[in-house]
Formats: structure tokens, sequence, C-alpha cells
């Protein structure tokens, strides 16, 4: 790759930062690798198709991976759930990950779309607007309002935490 940058040049973050997605959309274990391994094996073979001017090369990986989850031939069913949250000791820790696992679910696909790529991926506005081919600022808005309806409903009584109940409002 004269003259343009080789987006595998360090492959160990890029690797983490794909599975972290994949993992946010899918859970921890063989779904996540298999699709990280998946956009991997894409990305290597259309290595050439990388643009630079087009972003960062996580972005661009993260982009197949998403398309790799979304493929209608896996011919399974995506999770709703919430990906496991690291937090400070193991009782802290339970409990929060049921939390935020619970009123994710509640999120819409969308929401839940944008999180995983800013948290899951560790992906910026700009990048994620690139991914979802949308302006920066409409993506910043977006993910200031899946914030708050994510807070909202981690606020939530545990009872008013039910999708039907989420529906009728």
């Amino acid at each position: 790759m004269i003259g343009r940058r080789d987006p595998f040049g360090q492959p160990e973050p890029l690797i983490r930062r794909v599975y972290a997605y994949a993992a946010y959309r899918l859970g921890h274990g063989p779904d996540a690798e298999d699709v990280t391994s998946e956009a991997f094996e894409r990305a290597l073979r259309y290595r050439d198709s990388y643009d630079p001017a087009q972003g960062e090369p996580a972005a661009w990986l993260v982009g197949i991976a998403r398309r790799v989850i979304e493929n209608p031939r896996r011919h399974r069913e995506l999770p709703v759930d919430a990906p496991e949250v690291d937090v400070e000791g193991p009782e802290e820790s339970s409990a929060e990950r049921l939390d935020v696992r619970a009123a994710v679910g509640l999120l819409s696909a969308g929401d839940r779309e944008l999180l995983a790529l800013r948290y899951g991926a560790d992906l910026a506005a700009r990048e994620i607007a690139g991914v979802l081919g949308m302006q920066t600022n409409a993506v910043e808005v977006a993910l200031h309002r899946a914030r708050n309806r994510l807070r909202e409903a981690l606020a939530a009584p545990p009872l008013s935490r039910t999708k039907s109940e989420r529906q009728v409002v």
C-alpha cells in the first residue's frame, strides 16, 4: 500500500474495538468472536477499498462488523440485551449489569445501535456519522437523546421497566 495508510498497521487495538462492538451487540463469547473474525476476513479481502479520507480504520472495521451482524444469512434473532458492564466489585457488578441490561433492552433498536457504536466500539460522533451515513451533529443529538432515555430507564422503578408498559406510553 504505497502512499496509503495500512488500516491494519496496528491490529491489536482494532481487534479489541471490533470485538467490543460485537460483544456489546451480541454478548461476549463465540458469536462476538465469529463476527470479529468475519469482519477482519472481509476487511483483509477488500483492504484496497479502505480510504483514509473517509475515516479511521476502526470506524471502517466497525462498519463491516455492523453489516456482518445485520446480514440476514446469520439466521438468528439478535438479543436486545445490554452488554456486560465492567464496574468495581462483584456485588455492584452483578446488580449494575442487570439494571443496565434491562434498561438498554427497553431502548429502541436505533438507540441501542448508537450506544453500541459509541461505547462498545468507542467511536467518536464523527466516526459514527460515517458508519451510519449521518451528519455529525445529528449523531451528537441522537446520542444525547439515547443517553437521556437510558438514564430515564435506569431511574424508573423496576416494575415500570416492561416493554409492554413502555410501548403504551
